[in-house]
């Protein structure tokens, strides 16, 4: 008998001796540091941005005292918000042929998020070429492969000007309550400036990401510093611009709190400006490189008709893990689909079961893990503050960062990491914040602490809906969202949501939100043709799509081994977070699926009167 050729047995692709690592390990570091992160208290660790902290949501970018007349009008559309989704329904509508509309807007322009978002450092973290709509449109190219928030901002209000849409804009208002009338088949708007606007269409597209979050911590009312959000970031304090300059921080100690996107983008100008910085840390963020450049253009002339969506779907599809010809995006975002895909193409193995397949995803997401952990250590020079900025969760358990001078920044003799083991700040005193016994002295605090993605809908959208029969939109939303195909609820006619409710949602969000305008566009052509009053879902498809989006998938699975953050409702969630309440198919093929119930023509499930 012949000795077996060794060649004939390969060694297992996910032996820890093959990996270089213990994913059992790995698994058991995750679990413990989660551990250490998990509180009772889940969301209502924050607080409502309102009475002592009613300050943290003003406007400090448009001049006090603003009056106008109240207007009382009857038109066909109104829109909540002229964000990005915001703009976006007035653009689509417009196509159809609806221009008969009213955008509200709290704030004192366009831009929702980038007007509000105006710190040091703001950036889009997805490529501004997928990320800015409208770009063949309105005939823009980006100046970089990531804009900054002046370009972002600028761009959105190209668009208002593109289209007219400013003509249609009241600022600074704000929607009290919108009231549905059986016998006039109308909505009732009213706002805080005395308006009313009968409504045949109302369009609900506030945003998630203008609201503010504050951690309620003991003690940050008795602060006698400085203390702000940095959505509002207070120039008037720290000096200089988006672009930094902050010479008004070079005797002034500063400490931040947050280590989410903003945080990430701020440390670099505070380090470079302030006389101390200090970063409060409970979560190590996890920041893999940048690699910003200017457009080329060579590049920017060789572009084709419909580039811009052909690249979105692109970028959409490998971040859904489908199969792709090419990246035409390739930067770090696709990096773990493209190490599953290693695997998956160098394991020669084939019928392989699903827990396979869901161990490889696992190691693959462990290997991107023990990348962004190895950059810390080459880049930040002291090892103890290294080991303290080392991320130990799952890729997607919060948005990934992606940022080439936030770990430089601890080089810097005057930034300070102040890491509370997963536990937060102690407290506030007067003068400085407490971490384990520990003062910190500082002249100003500043939060990076995010928005309310995780609090009610009505909440974040700061008003109330009254639909048939009187019934509000927070009765009706008491037990968890209730939507069909994401847009329209049962009771509540001639309304549609926009934003992250029940729906496909993107890592770009700016292709969700071209597609749910695009059939929000669909569902009011087709009542205007069919010379209908209304329209609105049955209850048995509202109940069927729910039932579909909320039942458990591999998110929720993912999610409830993470360490706490707002995709999983704080490490606490019951199955209605915005990440559960989302087509599990992801956002392409949600899509898709609304094109092809829209070509059969029929708008089945919706009651059309």
């Amino acid at each position: 008998m012949s000795e077996a050729n060794p060649r004939d047995h390969k060694p297992d692709i996910l032996d820890p001796e093959v990996l270089g690592f213990d994913p059992t390990e790995v698994r058991r570091k995750y679990a413990a540091e989660r551990a250490k992160r998990m509180r009772d208290d889940a969301n209502d660790q924050f607080v409502e941005v309102a009475g002592d902290f009613a300050g943290f949501e003003e406007d400090p970018h448009v001049e006090p005292g603003f009056t106008r007349d109240a207007i009382l009008e009857e038109l066909e559309v109104v829109i909540l918000g002229g964000g990005l989704s915001g703009l976006l329904s007035a653009v689509e509508l417009q196509k159809v042929g609806a221009t008969d509309v009213r955008i509200i807007e709290k704030a004192g322009d366009f831009g929702g998020a980038w007007y509000w978002n105006r710190y040091p450092g703001a950036q889009c973290d997805t490529q501004s070429y997928i990320y800015m709509p409208l770009l063949e449109e309105t005939g823009y190219m980006p100046k970089e492969k990531y804009a900054y928030q002046p370009e972002i901002f600028e761009h959105l209000q190209r668009i208002g000007k593109h289209y007219n849409l400013y003509d249609r804009a009241c600022f600074q208002t704000q929607v009290e309550q919108a009231r549905w009338s059986e016998e006039e088949a109308r909505w009732t708007v009213k706002t805080d400036r005395g308006d009313v606007f009968k409504t045949r269409f109302l369009v609900i597209s506030s945003g998630p990401l203008h609201r503010p979050k504050l951690p309620s911590i003991s003690g940050i009312t008795k602060f006698k510093g400085h203390m702000f959000h940095t959505s509002r970031w207070d120039y008037a304090y720290t000096g200089g611009d988006n672009t930094g300059g902050l010479t008004s921080l070079a005797d002034k100690r500063v400490g931040l709190v947050g280590t989410g996107a903003t945080g990430i983008q701020v440390l670099p100008h505070l380090g470079a400006s302030a006389q101390h910085a200090y970063l409060f840390q409970r979560t190590p963020a996890s920041v893999d490189e940048r690699n910003n450049a200017p457009t080329d253009q060579g590049w920017a002339k060789s572009l084709h008709p419909g580039w811009q969506a052909e690249r979105d779907e692109n970028f959409c599809s490998i971040m859904a893990g489908l199969p792709v010809e090419k990246d035409l995006v390739n930067d770090k975002w696709t990096d773990f689909f493209k190490l599953t895909y290693k695997i998956l193409d160098t394991g020669g193995e084939s019928d392989m079961s699903d827990e396979r397949q869901a161990l490889i995803r696992e190691v693959a997401d462990y290997q991107k893990g023990n990348e962004i952990r190895e950059r810390v250590t080459r880049v930040v020079k002291d090892k103890e503050t290294a080991e303290r900025l080392k991320p130990w969760y799952g890729q997607w358990c919060k948005r990934p960062n992606f940022h080439d001078e936030y770990l430089q920044s601890y080089n810097l003799p005057n930034v300070e990491l102040v890491d509370t083991d997963g536990k937060g700040i102690e407290r506030i005193t007067e003068n400085g914040v407490m971490v384990d016994g520990v003062e910190y002295p500082i002249d100003c605090l500043i939060f990076a602490t995010g928005f309310e993605v995780g609090t009610s809908y009505t909440r974040r959208s700061e008003c109330e809906l009254y639909g048939r029969d009187g019934q509000s939109l927070s009765e009706a939303w008491a037990k968890g969202m209730r939507t069909f195909h994401g847009i329209v609820n049962h009771g509540f006619p001639n309304c549609f949501h926009m934003g992250l409710t029940q729906t496909g949602l993107a890592f770009n969000y700016t292709y969700t939100a071209r597609g749910q305008t695009e059939h929000l566009a669909y569902l009011v052509n087709q009542v205007i043709k069919r010379g209908a009053n209304t329209i609105e879902p049955t209850a048995a498809a509202e109940a069927r799509w729910v039932d579909l989006v909320t039942s458990p998938g591999p998110m929720r699975k993912y999610q409830e081994s993470c360490t706490p953050g707002y995709y999983n409702v704080e490490g606490k969630n019951t199955g209605q977070s915005f990440i559960d309440n989302q087509y599990p198919e992801g956002p392409v093929p949600f899509f898709k699926m609304l094109e092809a119930w829209r070509e059969k023509g029929d708008l089945d499930g919706l009651i059309i009167g």
